[in-house]
């Protein structure tokens, strides 16, 4: 799950562009400083199922492993 949560990661424009992240029952609602560098595609590649972006919210579908990939994530961000 480490490989994916890292894609997840690059997928969202980097580490230093996450400013914020939480697990909600499915997805992981992520906000981010600049919503220019997320790629859509790159986040469909690491398994997210779809993507919304509304501003600089970004949610990522992954389905039932959004609590663990938040805390994978977390884990990456420190």
């Amino acid at each position: 799950m480490a490989d994916k949560a890292e894609a997840i990661v690059t997928g969202l424009g980097g580490a230093g562009n996450i400013e914020e992240i939480e697990a909600c029952i499915t997805r992981l609602r992520v906000v981010v400083a600049d919503p220019g560098p997320v790629q859509e595609d790159a986040l469909r590649s690491a398994g997210a199922h779809g993507v919304l972006v509304s501003g600089n919210v970004i949610q990522v579908v992954v389905g039932p492993e959004a609590d663990s990939l938040t805390d994978d994530i977390q884990d990456l961000l420190e």
